[in-house]
C-alpha cells in the first residue's frame, strides 16, 4: 500500500486529507490518495492561470512535441498503466491494456491535431457592404478547462479532457473519480516529462463540495464533465457563467434487422453489452431483433452471455468484470427483479454475489421498465422483437437518451433511413454502439449531453473564435 500525492503547480503535494482506493474486486486497501482542502484548489486555480497564459504563447510544433511525448511516456509505461487500471476501477487486464493503447492513440491524435487546428477565411464580399474587406478568424484558447471524469476509463476519459485542452493551448486541472484516481495521477508523471508548463496539467483530487467555488471562479474557462446525466445538467445549471461540455450516458439500442449476419451481430453486441459488466455509457442495452431471426440470434446471444468467465481482474482469462462496488451491483439487481416481478423473462443471469453481477439478458419487457427507459450501467440486456424496420426505429427512439445507436442491416437504404431517423449523436451501421475510434466526433442529445469530444471537436469547444476584418484601402 502507497500514499499518493496530488499533482499541484507543477509539485507533487501530499495534504492533509486522505481517501483510499481500494479494489472492486476483493476490497484490499490499495493506496491512500491526497485530497485538496479549499485553500489548496484555490492555490491550483492561480497555478493554472498562470500556465495558461504560458500555454497560450508556445507555438504550435512545441504543443505537438509534448503531446508526442506524453504518448510516447505512456506507450513506455503501458503495462504499468494496464494493471493500475486493472487493480482499482475491477477492468479485466485485457480490456486494461485496450484502454491503455487508446489512451496512446488519443494523445498521437491531439499531436497532430496541435499543428493544423485554427481558424477559416470569411468570405466578407458575400454582401455588397463587405466589397473589399478581408476577414477571417483564428481560435484562442479559453484559458483554464476543468475537467471532471468518471471510475469506467480512468485513463482515456481523463486523456479526452487533457489531450484536446492542451492541444488548444489551454491549461486543465482535472478532478478524477475518486473511485479511480491513481491512473490520472501516473499520467501526471508521464506530464511532467513532456516538457510542456509544468502547471499545464493538474491532478487534483478534491471533494464534491469544493467544485462549485472552480465554477465560481472567472478565471476557469470552460468545463468538461463526463458522468451521468443527473449531476451533469445540475453542475451546467450552477455553471451558467462559462460553457459546459456534457458526456453523459444512454441505454443504447441495437437494431438487428433480417438481413444481418447472425452471428457476427450476436457476437458484437453481446461484446458491447458485457465488456466491462457493462459500465459503460454506450453498452449495448435495448436489443430489437427481427422476429425472422429472434430465435438464432437469442440462441447465440444467450450462449455467449453464459460462457463469460468471472475473476480476479489481473487474471488473462477474466473476461466479466466486478462492477465497482457492490452498492452499484445491488441497483441492477434490484432492477432486474422489479423487471421480472412486472412481467419479464430472466433468460439468464441475475445472480449477485457481492459486487459481481452474473450478465444477464432479459426479454419479454416494455418501454416504462427501469432496465429499458433508464441506463442501467452494468451487465444487463433486453430483447425485444419486430416485425418492422419503421417499429424498430420508432421503439428505438422511444427514450429520453441518445448517445449512440448500432444497427445491423445489409439494405443501404435501411441504414441510410436509420441514420436519418434515430435521434442520436452517432449511428453505428453493422457494429454494436460501443464503437468508438478516439479522433471522431463523440456526444449525445437528449439527456445524453451537450457538445462533442474527439480531439478536433473538442478544440472546438475549449477554444473561442475571434474575427478580424481588414480594409486595406484605408
Amino acid at each position: 500500500m502507497t500514499d499518493k500525492p496530488l499533482l499541484l503547480g507543477g509539485e507533487w503535494r501530499t495534504t492533509a486529507a486522505t481517501r483510499e482506493v481500494r479494489s472492486p474486486y476483493n476490497s484490499e486497501l490499495i493506496a491512500n490518495f491526497s485530497v485538496a482542502s479549499r485553500a489548496e484548489v484555490e492555490e491550483a486555480l492561480a497555478a493554472a492561470s498562470r500556465a495558461a497564459a504560458e500555454m497560450r504563447e508556445l507555438p504550435r510544433h512545441r504543443v505537438a512535441e509534448g503531446l508526442r511525448a506524453i504518448a510516447d511516456g505512456i506507450r513506455a509505461r503501458s503495462e504499468e498503466f494496464a494493471r493500475t487500471i486493472a487493480a482499482e476501477a475491477g477492468k479485466p487486464i485485457k480490456t486494461a491494456r485496450a484502454e491503455v493503447e487508446r489512451g496512446v492513440m488519443t494523445f498521437v491524435h491531439a499531436s497532430e491535431e496541435a499543428r493544423r487546428f485554427a481558424g477559416e477565411v470569411v468570405p466578407l464580399d458575400g454582401q455588397s457592404t463587405g466589397t473589399g474587406r478581408t476577414g477571417w478568424t483564428e481560435r484562442f484558447p479559453r484559458g483554464v478547462v476543468f475537467g471532471i471524469t468518471p471510475f469506467n476509463f480512468p485513463l482515456n476519459l481523463v486523456a479526452h479532457k487533457v489531450a484536446p485542452a492542451l492541444a488548444a493551448r489551454n491549461a486543465v486541472v482535472v478532478k478524477p473519480s475518486p473511485r479511480t484516481p491513481l491512473t490520472s495521477l501516473l499520467l501526471g508523471e508521464v506530464f511532467l516529462e513532456a516538457g510542456l508548463p509544468r502547471a499545464g496539467l493538474q491532478v487534483v483530487p478534491m471533494e464534491v463540495e469544493t467544485i462549485d467555488l472552480v465554477l465560481e471562479d472567472e478565471r476557469v474557462g470552460m468545463v468538461s464533465f463526463t458522468g451521468s446525466a443527473e449531476v451533469g445538467w445540475l453542475l451546467r445549471r450552477r455553471a451558467a457563467r462559462i460553457p459546459v461540455a456534457l458526456e453523459l450516458g444512454g441505454n443504447a439500442p441495437v437494431i438487428v434487422d433480417e438481413t444481418a449476419d447472425v452471428k457476427y451481430a450476436a457476437e458484437r453486441t453481446a461484446a458491447s453489452a458485457f465488456a466491462y459488466a457493462g459500465q459503460v455509457c454506450i453498452s449495448a442495452q435495448r436489443v430489437l431483433v427481427h422476429v425472422q431471426i429472434s430465435e438464432e440470434f437469442t440462441d447465440r446471444f444467450v450462449k455467449i452471455a453464459k460462457s463469460l468467465k468471472s475473476g480476479d481482474p489481473l487474471d488473462e482469462a477474466t473476461e466479466l468484470s466486478n462492477m465497482i462496488d457492490e452498492a452499484a451491483a445491488q441497483r441492477a439487481e434490484g432492477w432486474v427483479k422489479e423487471a421480472v416481478g412486472a412481467g419479464a423473462r430472466l433468460l439468464c443471469g441475475g445472480r449477485r454475489a457481492g459486487s459481481l453481477l452474473d450478465a444477464t439478458v432479459l426479454t419479454d419487457v416494455h418501454a416504462e421498465m427501469r432496465v429499458c427507459s433508464e441506463e442501467v450501467f452494468a451487465p444487463v440486456a433486453t430483447l425485444q422483437t419486430f416485425g418492422d424496420f419503421e417499429e424498430a426505429l420508432a421503439e428505438a427512439n422511444n427514450t429520453r437518451y441518445g448517445l449512440q445507436a448500432g444497427v445491423f442491416t445489409r439494405e443501404t437504404a435501411r441504414a441510410l433511413r436509420a441514420f436519418r431517423t434515430l435521434d442520436f449523436g452517432g449511428v453505428i451501421v453493422n457494429d454494436s454502439p460501443a464503437f468508438r475510434v478516439d479522433n471522431m466526433p463523440y456526444g449525445g442529445v437528449k439527456l445524453s449531453g451537450a457538445g462533442r469530444e474527439g480531439i478536433r471537436y473538442a478544440m472546438e469547444e475549449m477554444t473561442e473564435p475571434r474575427l478580424i476584418v481588414i480594409d486595406p484601402e484605408h
